[in-house]
């Protein structure tokens, strides 16, 4: 109960309990000591006096050279103290005078007693308060002492009673004195103690909210004592607003450095001279993925790239023991990897940290040939259909006796390819709505775990046909934030495009390999045939197609990959894709966790 209790003191009500308990238990044992003190020297000086009378008795034996009990009796009479008992004993303790009982031949063996063990050691002895055995049980206060010529100790007692005992108890004076002087001390403590623990207590309030990072009142400045720790506090809570104004600045500027770079259009990876990451952007961990053969599940890993292992050296090479280098070090490097051109630059800073960045040189390239070739490729995308349409529909109002299933054929092939209008329409429709209006495309909280399942679900009968087998790695519900349309459309295409182009007998492998703070990392892989790598830059352009006359075939629009590609930017993400070590086309792209507001419940 007692530790329960103190927790709910305060530091000055602690300090002055803890101050006042040192000083009282201080002042007990100090008070007590000379209490005992002033006793024993009273006792002392009445065992002088009492020693004064044994010399005396000594000297009137001395003087007559001896003493009989009638001769002993007379002096004591005419020389005595009131109520004083004199005792002559010899050293083997047998009683030879007692001047308050005559028959002291009868007496037992003195020679236990205090006073005569010390007197017969040391010369003389007192002892207080012990009830006297030959005289009806009356305390005493006796004193002896040993006179060696004659052989004999000759021992005065006074009656123990309440004269004699007022008479050595201490004064009591000092006792009340001693009280008063505590009393004023503790005052004056707790007076010292109250205003050392204001202002340790308003420290701690001052720290608790510094703590939670709760806003400061600087009138609490005003709060504190005007004393040296009044004084101490003050300047600790100025120099505390101090450092919360630059944190703050700071923390804006981290906040935007951090902005910059994931928005930036290079891939940046900073990391500390043991080579642990400090911070990288999602462009760098898509362009190490791309470059690496197999999926990093740590941005730290990548020192392990053979493609990368210049890099190594040239860190092996610069970076020293030292914590600090008066120049800044730069390397850069070209890779050609998977149908892409990267430049890598690596630049040590001077505390031996560094930073690599991989710039895409290909995508700006990329970017204006697809524009360049966009308009083109719609037109004759849609020629084709149409040239079709027309040319069966103008077979058949050319010659009116055609037969009837020629032109029931002419019909379902303009129907065929109607469809195939219809569905290029909406493909185009698609991308044009996410290049212009992304802020129309409703979001919401999306389970890809459950559209995975569902997809694989819907696909079956295809699977089946060129018996191929998916394995599922996806972790039970996964949850994203952004268009469940757009969300379907990307493993959708990437499932139909596995399925019409990858050929049989092969595994497809869907997984979410990774995730961040911000992001899930994804890989779509197949066991296939493969693209050729000078096409795999350009797999996600509109329109193209790896083979022409094979693709039109079996009907596809040739944009399913570039929804993919939309639909993975418009939830903050990218795609890259690149032939397997071991043979087959891999996808690897990443979502945003959450993409947007606007959200519900889906």
């Amino acid at each position: 109960m007692t530790k329960i209790s103190l927790r709910f003191l305060s530091f000055s009500q602690k300090l002055f309990l803890s101050v006042v308990f040192l000083f009282l238990s201080y002042a007990v044992c100090f008070i007590l000591f000379q209490y005992q003190r002033e006793k024993s020297f009273k006792s002392e000086l009445l065992n002088i006096q009492l020693q004064n009378y044994n010399n005396q008795v000594y000297g009137f034996i001395a003087d007559n050279k001896g003493f009989t009990g009638e001769t002993m009796q007379h002096y004591v009479t005419t020389h005595m103290i009131p109520n004083l008992r004199v005792t002559i004993i010899k050293p083997s303790g047998q009683v030879i005078y007692d001047n308050t009982n005559r028959n002291w031949k009868s007496f037992e063996n003195h020679a236990d007693r205090e006073e005569i063990q010390e007197a017969l050691m040391y010369g003389s002895g007192y002892s207080i308060g012990r009830q006297s055995e030959s005289n009806e049980g009356q305390e005493y206060f006796y004193s002896a002492r040993y006179y060696p010529p004659y052989r004999l100790i000759v021992r005065s007692a006074l009656p123990y009673n309440v004269s004699l005992a007022e008479h050595l108890r201490a004064d009591s004076g000092y006792l009340w004195f001693a009280f008063i002087i505590c009393f004023l001390l503790l005052v004056i403590f707790y007076r010292f103690t109250r205003k050392l623990g204001v202002s340790v207590t308003k420290l701690q309030q001052f720290a608790m909210k510094a703590d939670r990072n709760e806003p400061i009142d600087m009138d609490i400045l005003q709060t504190f004592p005007k004393n040296e720790l009044g004084e101490i506090s003050q300047h600790i809570i100025k120099i505390y607003k101090r450092l919360h104004r630059t944190k703050s600045a700071l923390y804006i500027e981290r906040e935007k450095l951090i902005l910059h770079l994931q928005t930036s259009h290079e891939g940046l990876g900073v990391f500390t001279k043991e080579r642990k990451e400090i911070l990288v952007n999602n462009l760098f961990t898509q362009y190490i993925n791309n470059i690496s053969d197999r999926h990093l599940h740590s941005t730290e890993k990548i020192f392990s790239i053979p493609e990368l292992q210049p890099i190594n050296d040239f860190l092996s090479q610069n970076i020293s023991t030292e914590s600090f280098s008066k120049e800044e070090k730069r390397f850069s490097m070209h890779i050609n990897k998977n149908a892409r051109s990267f430049t890598i630059e690596c630049i040590i800073f001077q505390d031996m940290s560094f930073e690599i960045s991989i710039n895409d040189m290909t995508q700006e390239e990329e970017q204006a040939r697809l524009k360049r070739q966009l308009t083109q490729n719609i037109a004759h995308e849609l020629k084709t259909p149409v040239s079709s349409i027309q040319g069966y529909l103008e077979t058949i109002i050319n010659n009116p006796n055609i037969p009837q299933e020629n032109v029931r054929s002419f019909l379902e092939r303009s129907y065929a390819q109607s469809n195939r209008l219809t569905y290029l329409l909406r493909d185009i429709s698609v991308l044009t709505r996410m290049d212009e209006a992304p802020e129309m495309v409703e979001k919401e909280t999306v389970n890809l775990s459950k559209i995975v399942g569902n997809i694989l679900n819907e696909v079956a009968m295809g699977l089946e046909e060129k018996h191929i087998t998916v394995v599922n790695k996806m972790p039970m519900n996964l949850i994203v934030t952004g268009s469940s349309s757009l969300l379907y459309s990307i493993f959708r295409n990437l499932t139909d495009n596995a399925i019409a182009y990858a050929g049989t007998n092969i595994k497809i492998t869907i997984s979410c390999f990774r995730e961040d703070e911000r992001y899930y990392y994804f890989s779509f892989s197949d066991t296939g045939v493969g693209v050729p790598e000078e096409h795999l830059n350009r797999l996600f352009e509109r329109f193209y197609r790896v083979d022409k006359g094979r693709s039109r075939k079996l009907g596809g629009t040739g944009l399913g990959l570039a929804i993919v590609k939309n639909a993975v930017m418009f939830h903050g993400g990218t795609i890259f894709a690149k032939n397997r070590a071991e043979g087959g086309l891999e996808f690897v792209f990443t979502l945003l966790k959450d993409s947007g507001p606007n959200i519900r419940e889906q």
